[in-house]
């Protein structure tokens, strides 16, 4: 019986683009200010919040508000399944690039 390709083992949440770049940053940076995140990923707010919002339903990203001096912030972190997502995630990524390697 063949073995299961490693594509079989892609993350949906995390595969988009942007999505991937957000869990990147997050799980090597832990939390980050919305804004530092928007500027690093070249993405307006209206992209990047839909995108955390989507993982933020997924139970990969945590939100936090709060203010620094009078004005609202918003802080982003991955949570322990994010991470873990993450890493199965990128694991699939090596896996599916060696693929063709293999005799």
């Amino acid at each position: 019986m063949p073995r299961k390709h490693p594509r079989l083992e892609l993350d949906a949440a995390i595969h988009p683009p942007i999505r991937f770049s957000l869990v990147a940053v997050l799980s090597t940076e832990g939390e980050c200010a919305f804004q530092q995140i928007c500027h690093r990923l070249a993405v307006n707010a209206a992209t990047l919040s839909k995108n955390v919002a989507y993982l933020e339903t997924a139970g990969y990203v945590e939100v936090r508000k709060g203010f620094v001096g009078k004005r609202p912030r918003t802080w982003l972190s991955l949570t322990p399944a994010g991470l873990e997502a993450f890493n199965r995630h990128t694991a699939a990524l090596r896996a599916i690039s060696r693929v063709g390697n293999t005799s």
